[in-house]
């Protein structure tokens, strides 16, 4: 009997446990507050003013370079520069052999000495006949003879004195200087070598690099989309500089600190490239420049005073391809909107059509946002409220 006893008192116990902790289970959940909607991180689409650029591939190239290449030939004695060094121009840079240059050059003034003496003797003569044919001392003949013979006989000289600049002209030449300042490279001949005159291989090249150009190529249908979007008043030209400015990004991907402006655009379209190539201009003064360098070159194009940016993270694509945002519409529910985009600017797309101001595009919790339910629209980027624990219950919840 005290054992039947015990195990009623037992039960009794069991079941008065459970009792109290299922009540106090039903107080917890009634105590805790329903669900709401879900949160999503939207951005207001507001126009604003873009300057748009375009990225292109090119060279570079020195804004001045000379080939050297001997005027007359000879057998050089001496190179007078070292290569790879800064050179003037006018500076000496070979000597050729002057010595059959000299002698040329002598002999030249010694024809123009005795031509000088012949015009003196002819013309003492011409003017003596020319006073006896008035007297009818010597035949008019004679004195026609005279004059002519003293015409003939300056002739001679100004010949002579041409020949004479010839020849100091060449004797100069046996100096090959410096076209222009700039930059020697390597010498393709050593003392001794044999040159003539405008031959078809350079002793030398001078390049000037305090200036740099930059020749990139652009297609012509993104030339004619640019012209068509500044004709429709879409784009407009930056009217604070007279010209282009053009920023230039190295090979190793860091920026060119000074910028440069765009100076040129050639006329004809390349047939095989369907390119047109554009020029710009770089001050060089570190030379960090170098001749044939591969650079990018950023090109402002204009400026969009009305443009509506899109980060690239809240947009999509559905099955046609085209691009989707999802928006929270009226009643404050989720909506899909197919929007036309024309390039990217940075991290956000360029939209033309689809969009328009104070309509609120999703960027976050997309995974929550299907079409027609409802939502709480917050600001991008602010961290939804969180959920209270269990230290943070209301006081009713306790009891």
């Amino acid at each position: 009997m005290k054992q039947t006893s015990y195990v009623r008192l037992m039960t009794a116990v069991v079941l008065v446990a459970v009792g109290l902790t299922t009540a106090a289970c039903g107080k917890k959940q009634a105590a805790m507050p329903p669900s709401g909607p879900p949160e999503v991180g939207v951005i207001t689409v507001q126009p604003q003013r873009v300057a748009l650029t375009t990225e292109l591939s090119g060279r570079t190239a020195p804004h001045l370079i000379a080939e050297v290449r001997p005027q007359v030939g000879g057998i050089i004695k001496k190179r007078l520069f070292t290569e790879g060094s800064d050179v003037k121009a006018g500076q000496v840079l070979y000597q050729i052999d002057p010595a059959s240059y000299e002698a040329a050059h002598a002999s030249a003034r010694a024809s123009q000495a005795r031509a000088e003496a012949t015009l003196g003797m002819v013309r003492l003569k011409a003017e003596r006949y020319q006073d006896l044919v008035k007297i009818k001392a010597v035949s008019q003949q004679d004195n026609d003879d005279a004059q002519a013979a003293l015409k003939q006989a300056e002739a001679d000289l100004a010949a002579a004195k041409a020949a004479v600049e010839t020849a100091r002209i060449n004797l100069a030449y046996t100096k090959i200087t410096a076209p222009i300042s700039g930059r020697i490279g390597r010498s393709s001949i050593t003392d001794g070598a044999l040159v003539t005159a405008n031959q078809a291989t350079a002793l030398a090249t001078i390049q000037k690099l305090d200036t740099m150009y930059v020749d990139v190529t652009q297609s012509s249908a993104e030339l004619l989309r640019l012209k068509q979007t500044l004709a429709s008043g879409v784009l407009k030209k930056d009217t604070a500089t007279a010209q282009a400015r053009v920023k230039l990004v190295l090979e190793d991907g860091s920026p060119y600190p000074l910028p440069g402006t765009l100076k040129f655009s050639e006329v004809t379209v390349d047939q095989s490239t369907g390119s047109i190539t554009l020029r710009a201009v770089f001050p060089n003064p570190k030379q960090v420049l170098l001749p044939g360098m591969f650079v990018r070159a950023v090109l402002e194009e204009g400026v969009n005073e009305q443009a509506m940016l899109v980060p690239q993270r809240g947009v999509t694509r559905n099955p046609k391809g085209d691009a989707v945002v999802m928006m929270v519409g009226a009643e404050e529910k989720v909506e899909p909107r197919v929007i036309q985009v024309v390039r990217t600017v940075g991290e956000n797309w360029l939209v033309s059509d689809g969009l328009k101001p104070g309509d609120r595009v999703i960027l976050e919790g997309l995974q929550k946002a299907r079409p027609g339910t409802p939502v709480k629209a917050v600001p991008f980027g602010v961290k939804p409220a969180a959920a209270p624990g269990p230290q943070q219950q209301p006081a009713a919840a306790k009891k």
